[in-house]
């Protein structure tokens, strides 16, 4: 029997010396790195904000251009509308104006007739010749002096030739200035579009490539701040786990573990390696994060111990009915014991009163180097600490 404890403590005490606490795993930049990974991210965010600025006002510039397009194409519009009117007119006129000349040619036929009857009746041709040999309808109206000697009805019938003629020609004109105009009007509207259709796409090549410019700004300033807080991060938890494992190295009774009593739990345990890296990780991240101890919770924003191991593996994969919220003690008996020598990251670490499962009030989640993760207490809130800064260690740890 004395044999026994003698080789137990010899054990013991080369376990205790193979585990000494590793100081500071995390790499710890210095506060130049961090301060130059500050201005770096400051100098992102101003480009980024220049950027900004620009696409802002070539934005702005664009929705007038397209403002002033969409009113060049409402002026084309209108005038397409008031070209088809002048249209609709100008055949109009023009179709008076055949009426006219049909009028103007009957005219000029009663004309011929009544100097024939002038001849028959014994008169001459002498008075009605510049009538019958004029040059057009024109030359016929500026010589309108003759009809005098024509009598009442020839007067009467030249008189409507005339007429004809001139409204004819006046409206003829007036429909062909109509239409000279508005198809000006269409060129000069159709011409203004084009210009601000040309400016708006110009424009909005601009806006595009400020765009392109902005989004690659904005995702090095991400980037920068990234790598800022990133540094940050790891030197704020180098300096913690710095001191939580100075700490531990000086807490009394470390030494402090209940004889193997030959407790026992599951047969076999129900998490992969990817599992238990990743509830190491998640746990490191809420100690990290400086989250409280609140008895009872298991988080997000608050854990007490064994919330905090049902919450690390929670997010790790393991769900009901394979995995429930459970106390410390429980916890011990629903995992798999393994030897204080065979430890690996995410296996369980139990403490109790005396010795027993039933009295065992404590639980963390192994780390390694003989440091562990654990919810600690309202005073400490949530630690990087070592396995032996809590008095009353089981003899067995616990894989999930």
């Amino acid at each position: 029997m004395i044999k026994k404890r003698v080789l137990t403590c010899v054990l013991i005490l080369g376990f205790i010396a193979g585990t000494t606490p590793a100081y500071a795993k995390s790499p710890k930049p210095t506060l130049a790195q961090i301060q130059a990974a500050k201005d770096a991210e400051n100098a992102k965010r101003v480009a980024a904000n220049t950027a900004a600025a620009k696409l802002a006002q070539a934005n702005q510039t664009l929705r007038q251009l397209t403002s002033a397009a969409d009113a060049a194409r409402a002026r084309y519009v209108r005038a397409q509308q008031q070209l088809a009117v002048a249209i609709t007119i100008s055949k109009a006129a023009a179709l008076h104006a055949n009426m006219t000349a049909a009028a103007v040619s009957t005219a000029h036929k009663t004309i011929g007739k009544l100097a024939t009857n002038a001849y028959i009746m014994g008169g001459g041709l002498t008075d009605i010749e510049p009538l019958l040999s004029s040059n057009g309808p024109q030359d016929l109206v500026d010589r309108l002096s003759i009809l005098s000697t024509l009598g009442a009805h020839n007067s009467t019938a030249l008189d409507r030739y005339k007429s004809a003629e001139i409204v004819a020609a006046g409206a003829k004109r007036e429909a062909d200035a109509a239409k000279a105009a508005q198809q000006a009007a269409t060129n000069e509207v159709a011409s203004a579009k084009k210009a601000a259709d040309d400016a708006k796409a110009a424009q909005q090549t601009e806006v595009n490539k400020l765009q392109k410019v902005q989004d690659e700004l904005m995702r090095e300033f991400a980037s920068a701040k990234k790598v800022r807080v990133t540094l940050e991060q790891q030197r704020q938890l180098a300096l913690l786990e710095e001191a939580n494992a100075k700490k531990a190295a000086q807490t009394p009774g470390q030494k402090s573990i209940w004889d193997d009593r030959g407790f026992k739990g599951r047969a076999s345990f129900i998490s992969t390696l990817a599992q238990r890296t990743a509830a190491v990780a998640y746990a490191k991240k809420q100690v990290l994060a400086r989250k409280p101890y609140v008895w009872g919770a298991q988080g997000p924003n608050s854990y007490d111990c064994s919330g905090l191991v049902y919450a690390a593996y929670k997010s790790a994969g393991l769900v009901w009915p394979y995995w429930s919220r459970l106390n410390a003690a429980l916890y011990s008996v629903s995992t798999m014991h393994v030897k204080l020598t065979a430890l690996l990251p995410g296996d369980l670490l139990f403490y109790s009163y005396d010795g027993t499962v039933g009295n065992i009030h404590h639980v963390g989640i192994y780390a390694g180097d003989g440091m562990m993760w654990e919810a600690n207490s309202t005073r400490y809130g949530l630690l990087y600490s070592s396995i032996y800064s809590v008095k009353g260690m089981m003899p067995f740890g616990g894989r999930v």
